[in-house]
């Protein structure tokens, strides 16, 4: 039937790395996802700062190059890691509700009319979550295809946007935020299991097991 051709609708593998008919899977869409602030601000809800995010980019983690320099070449190792900032878009809601907690946020941080900043940084970090989800709403309840925590937040900058007689989009508030960890899950992908060997060699061409070279 014409309706197998679909299950070929794909990139073609050898036949002991993929199914023939599988087809190619569902990709993650990027309008399907929610945002979650915990201990951000002071007042409750938290819930209208998820309510009103548009745009929230994903995790980017970069390591440091490490070179060995040795007879006429160059082996390179990864060093120490940093995780790059995110930016997160949100509407300014005519209730205050965005504007009043990241405030208070900033307060935390430093308390721009006593001139007073806090005394640890556990005292103002906050945790972001970052979940994709599969589109379900109402009496199907979404399900979670993807996690993001994001532990260790700080408002790097804020920016309150501008006003425009000429426009009619919504007021934004655009956050840029520093953290110090990420871990993707629950327990899949960055943050899961995946063992540790113990080799001593600079070189490999990516084995598990420790000490293959090429």
């Amino acid at each position: 039937m014409a309706v197998s051709s679909l299950s070929k609708m794909t990139v073609p593998l050898a036949s002991d790395q993929s199914s023939p008919v599988q087809g190619l899977l569902m990709p993650k869409l990027k309008y399907r996802f929610r945002i979650t602030f915990e201990n951000y601000g002071v007042s409750f809800p938290r819930t209208e700062m998820t309510k009103q995010v548009m745009t929230c980019s994903r995790p980017q983690v970069e390591f440091e190059e490490v070179p060995l320099h040795i007879y006429n070449s160059t082996i390179k190792i990864a060093g120490k890691y940093t995780w790059g900032d995110i930016n997160v878009e949100l509407r300014d809601d005519a209730s205050g509700y965005v504007s009043k907690l990241t405030g208070e946020q900033l307060q935390k941080q430093l308390d721009f009319m006593e001139q007073s900043s806090a005394a640890a940084g556990i005292d103002y970090k906050f945790l972001l979550r970052m979940e994709i989800t599969d589109g379900g709403n109402g009496n199907y309840a979404p399900g979670v295809l993807e996690t993001w925590e994001l532990y260790g937040c700080v408002l790097k900058s804020v920016e309150y946007g501008d006003m425009d007689y000429s426009a009619s989009e919504p007021v934004t508030i655009k956050l840029t935020i520093m953290f110090d960890n990420a871990l993707q899950g629950p327990g899949e992908g960055v943050g899961a299991v995946v063992g540790r060997t113990a080799g001593d060699v600079a070189t490999g061409v990516g084995q598990s097991g420790g000490n293959q070279v090429p």
